[in-house]
């Protein structure tokens, strides 16, 4: 049931992922990185009917996280993309041609080696010290400010893969702090666990997340944003597993070129998919104008 539940939270989770880009194209550039973004588009019912989906993915990526090992689950979610670019797909009527297709071969061959490969086991997570538990937390919240403050000094329309690829560091986080929070209600009930800050730290990470995939969304090209988004989650979501959680993986020279080689076609799976033509090119303006921006994302 854990491949079961993460598989079809990936489904929705994509499919929320392209309605929300198509509605956070239309909203006002002055809201990027701000609250009122949210409040923007909750007005508007395509978007939250992507909201609908995403949640739906999140509920099932968190029974998946549950009943399984994050670095077990997070290659599973990473092919979210593969469900977007099924919709994404019937939208625009391309067709996948060999870079469609070599990307899916990519990401689901490499999300298998990886898993057979690296064999990913959960612990109790006992061993971890409170040093190395707190430096890689603070080391991914680290990536994803950077990240952000890399975005902001650069041309609004390349700031897209950069905010995306923090808010999928903060869902990574978010992931490991899912299956952290499912340990302690297991361990002491609701009452443990609203009184310890993982189940706050999910609900930031979250709300965080949003704000910044939903502000690249808004500011480019699907294309741009959703292979960042979606090959940063799981990497951040493995390294949290391993690193705070405890998770284990093989380490024999065969089992770690396997993971490398499985994670790099993974992640290249995703980029070629994500810049495959059927992906939405642009974005909207209120009155349904085309945006100004060219196939690179440069204003035109």
């Amino acid at each position: 049931m854990v491949y079961v539940y993460g598989l079809v939270g990936a489904c929705f989770l994509g499919l929320g992922f392209v309605l929300q880009q198509e509605a956070a194209a239309r909203a006002p550039l002055a809201d990027i990185l701000s609250f009122r973004l949210l409040l923007d588009l909750m007005k508007v019912p395509r978007w939250l009917c992507g909201i609908g989906f995403m949640v739906i993915g999140q509920i099932l990526s968190a029974l998946a996280l549950a009943g399984g090992d994050v670095s077990r689950v997070e290659p599973l979610l990473a092919t979210n993309l593969l469900f977007a670019m099924a919709l994404a797909r019937y939208i625009s009527g391309q067709r996948l041609g060999r870079a469609g297709w070599g990307g899916v071969v990519l990401l689901s061959g490499g999300v298998a080696m990886f898993m057979l490969a690296g064999a990913p086991e959960g612990s109790d997570g006992n061993h971890v010290g409170a040093l190395r538990h707190w430096l890689v937390l603070g080391s991914v919240v680290a990536v994803a400010l950077v990240l952000v403050v890399i975005a902001r000094h650069l041309r609004l329309v390349e700031e897209p893969p950069l905010l995306a690829a923090a808010a999928g560091v903060l869902y990574g986080l978010q992931d490991a702090m899912t299956r952290e929070s499912s340990t302690i209600l297991d361990e002491r009930g609701i009452v443990g666990l609203v009184t310890t800050w993982q189940p706050y730290a999910v609900v930031a990470a979250a709300v965080v997340g949003l704000v910044l995939v939903q502000s690249a969304f808004e500011t480019g090209q699907l294309r741009q944003s959703l292979p960042a988004l979606t090959a940063a989650e799981p990497l951040a979501g493995i390294v949290c597993g391993i690193g705070v959680l405890g998770d284990t993986v093989r380490v024999t020279p065969l089992a770690i070129t396997g993971e490398i080689v499985g994670l790099s076609a993974a992640v290249g799976g995703v980029f070629l998919l994500g810049r495959h033509p059927a992906m939405p090119t642009g974005t909207a303006s209120p009155d349904g104008e085309e945006a100004a921006f060219d196939e690179g994302g440069r204003p035109r």
